[in-house]
């Protein structure tokens, strides 16, 4: 048995205000609000319910805008990758990870295992479905035809995958792997996909032929607690993120290997290839959740940025941002950066200029915290991955 389609007229209210219709590219941002921490750096758990998935314009990068906000519950427990959108912004998924259940005096974190479906179309975003999908649904992928979803099963180890059409989608099939799978994503032509092994340190290579997704046979070992993944837009290398490393991936090796890490603050986070495929962006949290007592907390995060020549990777700057920066994102044309800062409610906006990247000092702020979000992706020079 796979997905069920329910009844999801409720969660289809739409809270602002009739908006004409919204120029692309978008951005979807998910907004934990069961969530936070308090200055001793304990979690801080309140009831589900409340949470917020919104929708922005970004046809101003400089001035975005919420077109929409919609109460979909959605979880920071997980990678910041836990939404996405089609390549055509015709679609957006949502999945909800977590959620607060009464414990005692408190509550306590179980996984869930919900996804939800936003139809974008119109200029007015509105939710079509809820799936029931396996355990703990977090890190999403769509393959550039659009026609196809990945789904990584955090609790249910496996990765999901999904069939779109007519703007609906239903669970065709699922990949057994071992361990916490945190995330998932497609190479840019269609014909792999890589899976990430959170407790066990390792990218498993997937083989997509048509509708079938099956394990190649290829493990990949990276850094200690791995926990999400980007692709280049030529698919020649993949970038990991953890705790304190990125691992850099050769994909148009025979077979794809390891070739090298890249330190970063401690804490990373959200991490994000520009569709140009000359940087990469990491942001960490460098301790801005901790014990405000601590020698090592710091009231903010920081984002790393690295230059991408070919396999060659350089870290070349690193940025001070907000306080518990999660999701991070590149404009379609790569000439803007999108820095979520969970504490803070907004997005920092931040300009690409050739190989150097600035905060413009203009933020969106936002009626929650941020802890996902995925921009529309860019147009890419396709080349086949192996």
């Amino acid at each position: 048995m796979f997905a069920k389609i329910g009844s999801v007229a409720a969660m289809a209210v739409v809270l602002t205000a009739a908006m004409p219709a919204a120029a692309a590219p978008y951005m979807i941002v998910g907004m934990d609000q069961k969530l936070t921490w308090d200055d001793r750096g304990d979690k801080v758990l309140t009831a589900s319910g409340h949470d917020l998935v919104a929708i922005v314009d970004l046809a101003k990068p400089e001035a975005p805008r919420v077109i929409a906000t919609l109460p979909l519950e959605n979880s920071i427990g997980g990678p910041p990758v836990n939404v996405a959108i089609s390549p055509d912004d015709r679609l957006a998924l949502v999945a909800d990870s977590y959620t607060n259940v009464p414990k005692g005096s408190g509550f306590d974190q179980v996984p869930t295992n919900k996804l939800f479906v936003i139809d974008l179309t119109g200029g007015r975003p509105r939710v079509v479905q809820t799936l029931t999908v396996g355990s703990q649904p977090s890190g999403l992928s769509i393959n550039r035809a659009g026609t196809l979803a990945l789904v990584a099963y955090r609790d249910g180890h496996a990765v999901g995958v999904f069939r779109i059409a007519r703007g609906r989608l239903r669970e065709i099939g699922r990949v057994p792997l071992e361990g916490d799978i945190s995330h998932v994503v497609f190479t840019p032509d269609g014909r792999h996909a890589l899976a990430v092994h959170h407790d066990t340190n390792k990218v498993s290579v997937l083989d997509v032929a048509g509708e079938k997704v099956s394990l190649s046979g290829i493990q990949i070992p990276a850094t200690e607690g791995v926990y999400n993944i980007d692709v280049s837009p030529d698919g020649r290398l993949a970038m990991t993120g953890d705790a304190r490393f990125s691992t850099v991936i050769e994909l148009s090796a025979r077979p794809s290997r390891a070739i090298g890490k890249v330190a970063i603050p401690v804490g990373g986070e959200g991490l994000a290839i520009s569709p140009r495929g000359d940087l990469a962006a990491i942001a960490s949290l460098r301790g801005s959740n901790g014990p405000h007592n601590a020698p090592w907390f710091q009231k903010t995060g920081a984002v790393t940025i690295v230059r991408i020549a070919g396999t060659t990777v350089t870290p070349v700057k690193t940025i001070e941002v907000g306080r518990v920066p999660e999701a991070i994102g590149f404009s379609p044309d790569g000439r803007y950066l999108y820095v979520g800062d969970f504490l803070d409610n907004d997005f920092r906006i931040l300009r690409v200029n050739g190989t150097d990247v600035v905060d413009t000092g203009k933020r969106l702020m936002l009626p929650g915290r941020p802890a996902s979000a995925r921009i529309t992706p860019g147009p890419q020079p396709m080349r086949a991955s192996k």
